[in-house]
């Protein structure tokens, strides 16, 4: 990505969560990533004033707990969490979530392929899209 700040993986699925950091080693992005695994978590983590803020979160929304879009409610109400890009990376084909994402304020909605060379792709263009974007004035990334 763009730096060298933390991405946050929200994703309840071990295996995802395997291919996300599969993907990462093969396209080597060096961010650490950080998981959690349901938006509990998440906000847990992010609500913790001993962590800098990530630069990016990857967010599935099929979680047991609290689903994606209920993260997004909170976190996005939250000030200092609204500013943190998120990315939907998901099975959920489901016109309802693709919409509540964007009202919520995704910077993307991205559908996990089954095929890994596939999901390599995917990622890549998450990688490109961060590497070239121009960080906002305000940094979302230190608390």
């Amino acid at each position: 990505m763009h730096n060298n700040k933390t991405i946050l993986l929200v994703e309840d699925d071990a295996v995802d969560a395997m291919t996300v950091r599969r993907a990462f080693k093969d396209l080597q992005i060096n961010n650490p990533l950080h998981h959690a695994e349901n938006g509990e978590q998440a906000l847990t983590w992010l609500r913790d004033p001993a962590i800098k803020l990530p630069c990016l979160i990857l967010l599935d929304m099929n979680m047991p707990r609290m689903n994606g879009t209920e993260f997004l409610r909170e976190a996005k109400a939250e000030p200092c969490l609204r500013k943190i890009p998120v990315v939907v990376l998901t099975t959920s084909e489901e016109e309802r979530d693709r919409a509540e994402s964007f009202n919520l304020g995704v910077a993307g909605y991205m559908l996990k392929p089954v095929d890994y060379n596939q999901f390599i792709d995917v990622v890549r263009i998450i990688d490109l899209y961060w590497t070239l974007s121009k960080l906002a004035p305000w940094s979302a990334h230190d608390k």
